[in-house]
């Protein structure tokens, strides 16, 4: 049997394409190096949390949720909009999010409130104006660890691979930080209501 393979252009043609999909792909898996955190209990997630411009995320052990002036994830955080309501939650070890380990889904079912943020610095209008909040939103938090062992949620807004990470600490933890997961370095924010891209070294 005679074997017969595409002209040597085409080769080369899908060997490139092959290439250049390897180079600019943003698979989730790219950040597989961040710590992953793999024993946190459910009592440990149950609690309220918070971040900047008085967000607050109430998650209680029967996995509803309260949600108060929550951002959207990576570029819907670009969208403006900011939501209040109530939902559920769960911590979960299926393969998700952008780092290996366990991560928490919180899940807005009903909104009873929206706002808009203001852009920080740096920031652009949105040209044709803010986006509506909407109805129902799943968020998908990933687990880091800090140098004291407290447990943090954190996601990323804007470009993903900007590392901007929207950090949301216990209400009894006090301040406010950004964090860059993969470096495990806390940075108080300095001032409330802003949060600052965080860049590193080596960063794929």
């Amino acid at each position: 049997m005679v074997k017969t393979y595409p002209p040597a252009p085409v080769r080369r043609v899908v060997a490139l394409l092959a290439g250049l999909l390897v180079l600019v792909g943003c698979s989730p898996r790219m950040y597989d190096e961040v710590p992953a955190v793999r024993d946190a209990k459910r009592a440990e997630i149950v609690d309220s949390w918070r971040s900047a411009d008085s967000t607050e995320v109430t998650l209680r052990a029967d996995g509803t949720a309260v949600i108060r002036l929550l951002d959207g994830q990576e570029f819907d955080f670009d969208d403006s909009w900011r939501v209040s309501g109530t939902g559920r939650w769960k911590l979960t070890d299926e393969r998700t999010g952008w780092n290996d380990g366990q991560h928490v889904r919180l899940t807005l079912t009903s909104r009873t409130a929206s706002a808009t943020r203001t852009p920080g610095p740096g920031e652009l209008e949105p040209s044709a104006g803010p986006e509506p909040a909407p109805e129902t939103y799943t968020w998908t938090f990933e687990l880091q660890r800090n140098d004291k062992k407290r447990l943090l949620l954190y996601f990323f807004f804007g470009d993903p691979d900007s590392r901007s990470a929207y950090v949301l600490e216990r209400a009894q933890a006090g301040s406010t930080a950004v964090t860059h997961p993969a470096a495990g370095v806390l940075r108080p924010l300095s001032r409330p209501g802003e949060r600052q891209p965080v860049t590193a070294s080596g960063t794929r």
